[in-house]
């Protein structure tokens, strides 16, 4: 059964988070699909605009299984990151321009996932945010690069290091999110976003994503410190600590170690 699907017509391709029984959390088998996906995107001529939405009610997706992280090795903690890694890079790499169509929750590997995204359309009453730090982690999908480039420093720290939420209409007044709308309207939206980014050169607008991008700094050297980040929390005792706790619904006792 596939966790994520993939449809092209009319010259927008959309990719599909398909796990919502689980919130569409990224598991390692979902992070590979979505990885093949990004990919297939990439390389689809007749795609010029790339959605990426997800199935179900409550969640657009919250971010990684901790589920199927708890109680892993350090071992098996390193494949998984490849395989998260990956995903992530490949969606980067989309020449075309990307709009994420939000709604419900999207937190830490989910909120990433559209931070990664050209463009975001979120449904009213959406809650994103990065709450990695309450679980003993960080944001390493991109998360301290991508939001900090949105906001700024400033608010960016606030939002990571208290792992706040803030709903659509803060997201948009920030900057991270482009457009809201009804809830029952958000498909449609992001169609009618993308179908006005189809009438102008596919060529003009993915070598205008390139030289935008390339005015924000080498963000390749960021990802790697952020991965150095991450190789260090991921060995902490707070890491398990913070994840145990999480499973088991009740605050964490920090050790700061």
């Amino acid at each position: 059964m596939s966790l994520v699907q993939y449809e092209s017509s009319d010259h927008i391709a959309t990719i599909t988070l398909d796990r919502p029984e689980a919130l569409n959390a990224i598991s390692g088998a979902m992070a590979d699909e979505l990885a093949e996906r990004f990919a297939r995107a990439a390389m689809d001529d007749d795609a010029w605009v790339v959605i990426v939405r997800a199935a179900g009610e409550k969640a657009f997706c919250v971010g990684a299984d901790l589920k199927e992280r708890a109680g892993a090795s350090l071992e098996e903690l390193h494949r998984n990151r490849s395989k998260v890694r990956g995903m992530f890079d490949a969606l980067r790499a989309v020449p075309q321009p990307t709009i994420a169509a939000i709604f419900g929750f999207a937190l830490g590997g989910g909120f990433e996932i559209a931070l990664s995204c050209d463009l975001v359309v979120a449904a009213q009453g959406t809650k994103v945010g990065l709450p990695e730090t309450k679980v003993g982690l960080l944001p390493a999908g991109g998360g301290t690069q991508l939001l900090t480039r949105k906001v700024g420093t400033g608010r960016a720290k606030d939002l990571i290091f208290r792992g706040r939420l803030i709903d659509a209409q803060h997201a948009s007044d920030l900057g991270i999110v482009a457009e809201v709308c009804d809830p029952a309207d958000l498909d449609e939206h992001t169609r009618t976003v993308a179908r006005e980014i189809c009438k102008s050169s596919p060529i003009a607008v993915r070598q205008s994503k390139r030289a935008i991008d390339g005015a924000l700094g080498d963000l390749a050297e960021g990802i790697e410190l952020e991965h150095q980040a991450w190789e260090v929390v991921i060995r902490s005792s707070d890491r398990a600590e913070g994840i145990t706790a999480f499973v088991e619904k009740r605050d964490a006792e920090w050790k700061n170690r």
